[in-house]
């Protein structure tokens, strides 16, 4: 589904990325994890072309994206929900998801309703500017809209970062879900490792711009956690 091949990401000259490649399934629910600063949200904007600039090879399905502009990719089945949730606040709830549907392959401009199941609260906020909402909701707002792109894969930096405890637990449930149920391929990136125990099939550790470890999720032994994970 997504194969990534010696894929370097720069800050200006600086490379934060450095030669990693890592195939991801179509299906997967793929944990990406690391100390602060390792390259884990890089990673997810090097997939994005994002980045300053970026070198090696991004495939999704078999398609080069790697020359393709960010929009492009989109386009292509990459969705993206960013740390700090990226919705625009001066738009209604409703304004924010519709953006979502011009990456999508069919129906755009239309608000699927299975979406808004998934997050009742978005139906009820549809005309409520996304500023005006909590950090919970915000981060149901982004994932509704990136899933309104109709994505193959959906990547997720932090979704559950400085959310209250009730909704995180709305938020995992949803993405166990989509996965499951929808055979959604998901790319996480999280400091939550009770999360990405139960949610992921997968994992890749990340060092310093470099894979450290890739397995299944029941190789996370508390020594790898020790080892690449603790602070």
């Amino acid at each position: 589904m997504l194969e990534l091949n010696g894929l370097d990401g720069f800050y200006g000259r600086s490379r934060a990325l450095q030669s990693v490649s890592m195939d991801i399934d179509e299906g997967d629910f793929f944990s990406v994890l690391g100390r602060n600063g390792v390259g884990k949200t890089t990673l997810l904007r090097s997939v994005l072309g994002l980045m300053s600039r970026t070198s090696g090879s991004v495939k999704l399905d078999g398609m080069e994206l790697n020359s393709l502009p960010t929009h492009a990719r989109a386009l292509a089945g990459i969705g993206y929900v960013p740390q700090g949730r990226g919705i625009l606040p001066a738009f209604t709830v409703r304004e924010n998801l519709m953006i979502g549907t011009f990456a999508a392959q069919s129906g755009q401009g239309e608000i699927a309703d299975w979406v808004l199941e998934l997050f009742p609260i978005l139906k009820e906020f549809l005309n409520r500017r996304g500023g005006n909402l909590s950090g919970g909701q915000q981060q149901q707002l982004a994932i509704g809209r990136a899933l309104l792109s109709q994505p193959k894969v959906l990547l997720l930096d932090e979704p559950t970062e400085g959310i209250q405890p009730n909704i995180v637990e709305q938020i995992e449930d949803v993405l166990i879900d989509l996965n499951r149920t929808r055979g959604l391929t998901i790319v996480l990136v999280e400091q939550n490792l009770t999360f990405a125990r139960r949610a992921s099939n997968r994992f890749a550790i990340l060092d310093r711009g470099t894979v450290a470890v890739t397995s299944g999720i029941a190789q996370l032994s508390d020594d790898l956690v020790h080892e690449h994970l603790v602070v």
